[in-house]
């Protein structure tokens, strides 16, 4: 059974913590769907991920072309991706079921510490996957690094 790992942004954007968060779940060895909610916003991390620093490469691709089973990491926003991944990274509230975590190596549902929507739909999951009986965690990097604040 998987494990759910939240990760409460307060200090650094999503453009600069998902890398570090996908180059940990490549180097596990795990395949990797980022799933969002709109596809534009997609296609602006598709950018920022081409255009990150150059020792830290990550070969990816948005999902609706001719190789996504080939697809270390896919930027989609549907629930089934492509490249049969180990990992899903959940952004922008994209959603996630208990059965879906039970049957992958790692969730990480990654949201927006300064938006109380994002905050709010945050809690809710937490409840939903807990509630369901999911392995969970909480990561809280307003200390300037992060720090597991809870487990359940």
């Amino acid at each position: 059974m998987g494990a759910v790992y939240f990760y409460h942004l307060t200090r650094g954007p999503l453009e600069a913590t998902l890398p570090v968060l996908l180059g940990k779940a490549r180097a596990a060895g795990w395949r990797v769907a980022v799933r969002g909610v709109d596809e534009g916003r997609m296609q602006w991390l598709d950018q920022k991920l081409w255009t990150g620093p150059d020792e830290g490469f990550l070969a990816h691709g948005l999902a609706g072309g001719d190789h996504d089973a080939d697809q270390p990491i896919l930027l989609t926003c549907k629930t089934q991706a492509g490249n049969d991944p180990a990992c899903v990274m959940s952004i922008d509230g994209a959603v996630v079921t208990p059965e879906e975590v039970a049957g992958l190596e790692r969730v990480c549902i990654l949201f927006d510490g300064n938006d109380p929507e994002a905050v709010q739909q945050a809690r809710t999951q937490w409840k939903t996957l807990t509630d369901a009986g999911t392995s969970a965690q909480y990561w809280s990097e307003e200390s300037g690094r992060w720090e597991k604040k809870a487990e359940k």
